[in-house]
C-alpha cells in the first residue's frame, strides 16, 4: 500500500454507527444497568454529557431462530 493512502469501502458507508443520545447527538452512553427479561437483554443508558436516561432492548439471533422454529 502507498504510504498516506487510505483504503475505501463499499459501498460507502454514509451513516453513523450506534447509539446516539436523541437529546444532545453524543455518542458517548455509560451503560448502567443490564438485565436478561423475556427472552432478550435490556440495557439502561444515561448521556455522558446531558444525562439523559435511555432504555435499549436486544435479541441475539439465536433468539430469533428459537422462535421462529
Amino acid at each position: 500500500m502507498i504510504a498516506g493512502a487510505t483504503r475505501k469501502r463499499w459501498p460507502p458507508d454514509t451513516r453513523e454507527a450506534g447509539i446516539v443520545c436523541p437529546k444532545c447527538g453524543c455518542a458517548h452512553l455509560y451503560v448502567r444497568n443490564t438485565r436478561y427479561s423475556m427472552g432478550r437483554i435490556v440495557r439502561y443508558r444515561e448521556c455522558r454529557h446531558c444525562g439523559r436516561h435511555m432504555t435499549t432492548y436486544e435479541v441475539l439471533p439465536s433468539m430469533l431462530t428459537d422462535r421462529l422454529s
